[in-house]
């Protein structure tokens, strides 16, 4: 799929102030932060360098956006839980293909990875498949 990619959609608002509140929220209480993969991907000095790294290798377009960005470019979806990741094609609306519950069970980066290359490997790299 020419020009796809992946789409992160963090539960917080991307506002500065919005912001300072999550990372202290994230601070105080980890145990009750609502955004998984915010915690996961980064850290008190901002992304993980893991993680930006592994995201800059891979061969699809990425992008992160934060709750109220998404819900601004994309009303349609604004009921859509959150975090998630959605694949996007041009000329397509972004479709979910991980949803909170599978992002809330993560507990490493490395189980991040794993899932975000199982998914790009169904959903972006594979060849399609001429319909029988």
């Amino acid at each position: 799929m020419r020009g796809a990619g992946l789409l992160f959609v963090y539960n917080a608002d991307g506002g500065v102030v919005e912001r300072t509140l999550d990372y202290l929220h994230k601070l105080s209480s980890p145990s009750t932060y609502a955004c998984s993969l915010c915690a996961l991907t980064y850290g008190p000095l901002g992304m993980r360098s893991r993680w930006r790294d592994f995201v800059e290798r891979q061969p699809y377009k990425v992008r992160f956006l934060h709750r109220d960005e998404f819900i601004r470019e994309h009303k349609e979806l604004a009921d859509l839980g959150l975090p998630a990741v959605l694949t996007t094609t041009p000329g397509s609306p972004p479709r979910p293909v991980l949803t909170p519950g599978e992002l809330n069970r993560l507990h490493s980066l490395d189980e991040l990875e794993r899932l975000i290359r199982e998914v790009a490997e169904r959903e972006l790299l594979s060849e399609p498949r001429p319909r029988a």
